[in-house]
């Protein structure tokens, strides 16, 4: 079929009709609103060319005289997952005897280079291109209706630009809108009825509207692409959500069974949206006893979280305040009892931690079906026992609150700014700096063989490497990413750089050198202090080197567990392939962990929910996330205060560890392609503890991402790298290649060279 009238198409129809020619037939069936007479070449017409049959369909359904909007209609045109605006041509004011030429231009723009662009770059492989005929509105007015803010995400607040006469300029971004084009009246008749189209697709729409005498003519729906999903709320209240991901320096969209599987391990409940995981903090910003230490613990975590928090408590009732609020259950427990500086408990604590992975490994060994799944599910929540023991958390705050008290007291005493820094360089049981440390060491057992790693790596020579740290990769929290075991080649542009950048014994060096420096620090403190201070500074630099390194073991014995976890389930995902439940073992990754045990139960999954997973994990990968998300889909964004000192247009940051360099900026958000020289400076957009590697490579860091206890800054202090975190948008308005300064001190990032 060559051409079908609008009215009898619908939303189903875009193998035939494309996004916009389907859209517009369901447009056309909603009562009361007014689409322009029309019809659609279909695909099918594209697939034969401009026979004459072809050619006979179009001139059958034009009118003589008429003037005609011929505009593109591909298949993958005003989907969910993309717009495809601007990147195919349209024509207005087409005469009918023009059209049937018209249509061909529409046909030859689907292979244009932009478009061929962009479909690359949305990964849409392939394209079919229908085209919409449409008679033209002799407009008053026209214009654009978003029925949520597309900047800010808010879905209660619609936007409207408009200009005289027709709006394909305004469209294109060749004329400002106006102001005075129509009344408040027409603005709220606009916007009832773009709720209406909301309603009928079920999400968000920009809008293509005209007005003539008859009223609003609707040309064209499309789904706001941008916006970030919102977590699903049990009832209508306000909610506010923080995002787990800045927390956990990982923002990148999860798989369904990795989501599920971090929030079973996760202390406090979270909620899913976009690929990324909240936590909603409106019971503890509602409390007036929990406020004020929910925001200070924030703030210190991300201080543009704490900002945008603010934003959102000075709107008058979004938060309302609820005086006798009781702690929200599943919460983290109260703050443990102080502990005795006794390197002892450390050692008890990853001895135990190692037994328990040791008894796991054995008892999972034999598992499999619903015995293995129930076994995963009742593991974890052992995991969480262990791992929240209460020494853990008293270890942890002892470190963290030596290191408060340094930095208080030795600037108050001596003028000394964040001395804890250097104090923590090269301490012992930091399980993340040392395998930084052994990726060292490992590239000195492979200098002769550099021109051939790959196969250096197949022949094994990671294996004791991998052994150790094997369960680790960029994005660690989601179970689905691939581990260094599964992939070490991701490895080898890390271990090229060692080799290049390092002589033999850099990793004994590396860590001789940052002991020494914390050696003379303290030394040099001590002697500038009075007998008193000079001991209760002794006591706290002692423990302060006796715990800090133990803070980075939890989430490594967690990662550990996950892996043991990743393997039993792959092998049961092969089982379910050879009963020909599942069509491949990476199929596993688009289930939850509860799809994932009934599909292991009943034998049986439904295989369109898992291509639909996947359609959507792939349209949320170019999603950024926000810090602060509102149950309106606001995502609210927090800055900096102004910063004294630092230079004109200095991008300001959260400083996290002392120092200031300059060097060439190596802009990476992939680790595999890091590629270091010495005196570089990497920024990306969060460091994990995979990063770690390449740290040794780096003389500064600066990320999107972090805070001051995360794991990127942990590692910088001990390795003595001067680093700026929290920097927004840093990837994008710093070049690679450009020469930067870091002071991590007064946290900012000062561009050197334009």
């Amino acid at each position: 079929m060559y051409v079908l009238g609008i009215g009898e198409l619908d939303a189903t129809q875009v193998a035939l009709a494309g996004g916009k020619g389907a859209s517009l037939g369901a447009l056309a069936r909603i009562e009361g609103l007014r689409v322009p007479d029309g019809f659609v070449v279909t695909t099918d017409a594209f697939a034969e060319g401009m026979t004459d049959d072809v050619a006979a369909a179009i001139g059958a359904a034009l009118q003589d005289g008429a003037s005609y909007a011929v505009r593109s209609s591909a298949t993958g045109e005003d989907s969910e997952a993309a717009s495809f605006a601007g990147q195919h041509d349209s024509f207005l004011n087409v005469a009918a005897d023009d059209v049937v030429e018209h249509v061909q231009r529409v046909w030859a723009s689907l292979s244009s280079q932009r478009a061929v662009a962009y479909r690359e770059r949305g990964g849409v492989e392939h394209a079919a291109m229908a085209v919409v005929v449409q008679r033209m509105v002799d407009a008053d007015a026209s214009g654009i209706l978003f029925t949520a803010d597309p900047l800010t995400g808010n879905r209660k607040l619609a936007k409207v630009e408009a200009v005289r006469g027709l709006g394909d300029a305004l469209v294109a971004g060749e004329v400002a809108p106006s102001d005075d084009v129509l009344s408040a009246e027409q603005v709220l008749q606009l916007e009832t009825i773009g709720r209406r189209i909301e309603a009928r697709f079920g999400r968000p729409q920009d809008i293509e509207w005209c007005l003539d005498g008859d009223g609003f003519a609707i040309v064209q729906a499309r789904p706001i692409t941008t916006l970030f999903p919102i977590p699903v709320a049990k009832d209508d209240d306000n909610h506010v959500y923080v995002s787990v991901g800045h927390q956990q320096m990982m923002t990148d969209a999860m798989k369904p069974l990795g989501l599920s599987v971090w929030q079973m391990v996760a202390m406090i409940g979270m909620h899913e949206a976009g690929g990324r995981l909240f936590v909603d903090v409106t019971p503890r910003l509602a409390s007036p006893a929990m406020r004020a230490a929910t925001l200070k613990a924030l703030e210190t975590s991300d201080p543009l979280i704490g900002a945008a928090l603010r934003t959102v408590l000075a709107r008058d009732g979004f938060v309302p305040t609820v005086p006798d609020a009781a702690p929200p259950a599943g919460g983290p427990p109260a703050p443990p009892e102080p502990i005795a500086t006794d390197h002892a408990i450390v050692e008890e604590l990853i001895a135990q931690s190692e037994s328990s992975l040791a008894q796991l490994e054995h008892a999972i060994a034999p598992l499999s079906g619903s015995a293995l799944l129930d076994f995963v599910a009742s593991d974890i929540q052992d995991m969480k026992r262990a791992i929240f023991d209460p020494r853990v958390l008293q270890v942890i705050l002892a470190a963290q609150e030596a290191s408060e008290w340094l930095n208080e007291h030795l600037e108050a005493w001596l003028g000394e700014r964040d001395a804890a820094d250097v104090l923590t360089q090269s301490v012992p049981d930091n399980v993340t700096s040392e395998m930084g440390l052994a990726l060292l060491d490992v590239a000195d057992a492979l200098r002769d063989r550099d021109d051939d790693l790959p196969a250096a790596i197949d022949a094994g020579a990671l294996d004791a490497f991998l052994d150790r740290y094997g369960m680790r990769c960029v994005g660690e929290i989601d179970i689905t990413r691939p581990r260094w075991n599964e992939r070490p080649a991701a490895l080898a542009p890390v271990l090229l750089s060692n080799i290049r950048n390092f002589a033999p014994g850099e990793g004994r060096r590396h860590f001789e050198q940052g002991l020494q420096d914390a050696q003379a620090k303290e030394r040099d403190v001590l002697a500038r202090l009075n007998p008193e201070q000079a001991a209760e500074t002794k006591t706290m630099i002692d423990r302060l080197r006796t715990f800090s390194g133990y803070r980075e073991y939890p989430k490594y014995a967690i990662v550990c567990r996950l892996w043991v976890y990743k393997r039993a389930l792959l092998a049961e995902a092969e089982r379910l392939v050879t009963a020909g439940v599942l069509e491949d073992a990476s199929d596993m990754s688009y289930l939850t962990f509860a799809q994932l045990q009934d599909a292991v139960r009943t034998q049986s999954v439904d295989r369109d929910a898992i291509d639909r997973a996947r359609a959507a994990f792939e349209s949320y990968t170019s999603l950024r996330p926000p810090r602060v998300l509102t149950s309106d889909g606001e995502a609210v964004a927090g800055s900096y205060a102004a910063r004294d000192g630092a230079p004109a247009g200095a991008l300001l940051g959260l400083a996290v560890s002392a120092g200031t360099v300059e060097g060439r900026a190596r802009v990476v958000l992939d680790l595999e392609h890091a590629d270091f020289a010495p005196g570089d400076i990497l920024v990306t957009t969060f460091t994990d503890p995979s990063w770690t590697p390449a740290f040794v490579a780096i003389d500064g860091l600066v990320t999107e991402v972090g805070g001051l206890m995360t794991h990127g800054a942990v590692i910088a202090r001990e390795y003595g790298l001067p680093a700026v975190v929290g920097v927004q948008d840093a990837t994008r308005l710093i070049r690679d290649g450009q020469r930067i300064r870091v002071d991590g001190t007064s946290g900012y990032v000062e561009v050197l060279d334009r």
